[in-house]
Order: structure tokens, then sequence, then C-alpha cells
């Protein structure tokens, strides 16, 4: 019970005077799949000789079913996306401030000066704390500040405007397989991968930074001039796939983070090695690890156990255990559009 402020002197605010007795005190209470899928002498056991090149007995992260697009579980998580990246492209928040109720007063601060009668309200007598909602005459009960839809795209958007987005991303030679005004995961990769060629903060939203890239057109340079050729960029973490010197296809990849693990009792780093390599040996369905790290999707391998192959995880940042991630989609484009067959050059920078 809350005692109101009583005027005149030698009354005590917040007392109750019980007859003659004394005054009794009222207070209140408070208040991955991959990496070194075999071990190097299981590698130099295949019907294809590896080529030279540096390798490490490093595997990636296991991959999911084909098709399915649930998060690894592989996935080491101390590499976290924008931590060395550059100046986000644009906030995904509404932009609206949370407010008080408007009155600028503390609750509970107010006395009445007439202990005797209620307070009356400051608006005309109606009742109604100043900033409480209310509807108008039509009935309509949405306020004048109402939060306007933001502008940017992202996973889960739909409309005319994705399919631009898509319809040009397709056009550049980002992996966009089809214009359907949805955004999906392919989408989203997509968006990944032209982010990462315009050294663009990777969230995998389009605002006017990354929508101002698309329309200048910001693809990658290939590195190589002559035959086709599948190119790692370690750096920006793409795959493409490049004939005489032109890229025909930007892929968003999950390369090695460098930290180290253990599989079956043995200590490996999760690094992909850079340097000249070719595809060796190719297995033509989900592929099992053999350090039980988990599966791939119709690998290429390139040196020693380290492949390019199919994940249902493929993020924005290294992640994997030394392979080469694509989306599963990717890697069917890879195998049964492009080709890459065995003998085909692999450049990894």
């Amino acid at each position: 019970m809350h005692a109101r402020p009583a005027r005149g002197a030698g009354r005590v605010v917040g007392t109750r005077v019980m007859g003659t007795l004394g005054a009794v005190a009222l207070t209140a209470g408070l208040l991955s799949a991959c990496g070194q899928e075999e071990p190097p002498t299981d590698a130099a056991s295949s019907s294809s000789p590896a080529p030279t090149g540096s390798s490490s007995p490093a595997p990636s992260t296991p991959s999911a079913e084909p098709g399915t697009e649930e998060p690894g579980t592989d996935e080491p998580g101390t590499d976290q996306p924008g931590t060395d990246e550059p100046t986000p492209d644009e906030s995904a928040g509404d932009g609206t401030d949370e407010g008080g109720d408007g009155t600028g007063q503390e609750p509970g601060d107010e006395a009445s000066e007439d202990p005797g009668e209620d307070e009356k309200p400051e608006d005309g007598g109606t009742g109604q704390d100043e900033g409480d909602s209310t509807s108008d005459d039509n009935g309509d009960d949405k306020g004048d500040d109402e939060p306007e839809k933001p502008d940017h795209l992202q996973l889960g958007s739909s409309g005319e405007r994705v399919g631009d987005l898509q319809q040009r991303l397709q056009d550049l030679g980002y992996f966009v397989t089809s214009v359907d005004g949805e955004f999906g995961s392919e989408t989203q990769q997509a968006v990944f991968a032209l982010q990462k060629a315009g050294g663009l903060y990777r969230d995998g939203v389009v605002g006017d930074v990354t929508l101002d890239a698309a329309d200048r057109g910001v693809v990658p340079r290939a590195q190589t001039s002559s035959g086709k050729v599948l190119e790692i960029d370690i750096d920006r973490q793409l795959v493409l796939a490049v004939e005489d010197g032109r890229v025909v296809r930007v892929i968003n990849a999950s390369s090695g983070n460098g930290e180290t693990y253990e599989a079956q009792g043995a200590t490996y780093t999760a690094y992909t090695p850079r340097g000249s390599f070719a595809v060796y040996r190719e297995v033509n369905r989900m592929h099992s690890s053999t350090l039980e790290l988990g599966d791939m999707w119709r690998p290429k391998f390139f040196t020693g156990g380290i492949a390019v192959h199919g994940s249902a995880s493929v993020p924005a940042f290294p992640a994997s255990h030394g392979c080469v991630r694509v989306s599963n989609s990717a890697m069917n484009w890879i195998w049964d559009t492009w080709g890459a067959p065995s003998g085909t050059p692999v450049v990894v920078y």
C-alpha cells in the first residue's frame, strides 16, 4: 500500500496514523567432412598418381545428403564472419529506436495536491496515459510511427526485385540456376560470392552497396590464361571455372580453417595447400572419409586427400578440415555440365 503525501506541518509522507498510537513505516520489498580424407599412403595407391605439389594431411567437414541445407555439425565455430572483414554493407534493422511512454516521468513519482481527491488526468479527462496507442475514428489501430518495411533483400525475400537480382547475378557468371523471384539458399550463396569478389561484408544481405557491386559488374579475374582450369581463390574463398582465361562460373566456397584437430588418434591441421595440381581421382557418389570425418558429395581429389566436393553447409568463411566445399548443386554442375574430368588442372592461390 502506498500512502499519498499529506499536507500540513508535522505529517510524514508514506505514514499512516492509527489513532494516538505511533506511526508504522511502510516500505516496499525489491526487486567437415573432409580434409585428409585418406591417409597419404592410400592416396598414393590410387589408380592415377597424384600430381606434384605440397599437400597437408588435413580432412574436411562432413556433408549431409545432397539437397539438404542444414548447417554442418563439424564446423569448428571459432572462425566467425566479420572478425576481419570490411565495414558492413548495411544494417538489417528497421531503424527505429525504442522510446518510453512519452511522459518524461518515472513511474510513481507523481503526487496529488489533495489526499482525498483522485488525481485528474491532464488530457481533459480521457483517463488514458500519454503515449498509449489508441484507435482513430475509423477504427484503424496503426500508429503514425509504424516502421517501414526494410528495402534490403535477404534469405526469405521474394518478388520482382529478387528476380532482377538473380538475373543480374546469373548474367555476371555467379552460380544461380533459377530466376524465380525467391531468395533461397542458392541465391544467398551467389550473394556471398559477389560480396567476396567485391571485398564487401559477407552477410548475404543485399542493400545499396551490394546492389551497386552487381550493377557495376564486379567479378573476379582469372589467374590462368589458357585451357580449362578449376581455380581456387583461398583468400576470397571462391571457386572459379575458367576457360582460356575467361571466368564462366563464380562459386562460393569454404576451405580449411587452419585449426588443429584429431582423427583416429592422430593430430592434423585443417589446411588447404596452395599450388598447381590436377584432378587425379573422382568419386561419382557420396563418399565417406576414411578418417571417419563424414561424407563428401561427388568429390574430385586434386592432391593427397584434399578434394573439391559438395556439402550442405558452405558458410562465407573457412570452416572445413582442408577440402574445398561448394554447394551440392554447384558440384553437380561441375560434374554434369562443366566436366572437370581427371587431369583437369587445379590452381590454388
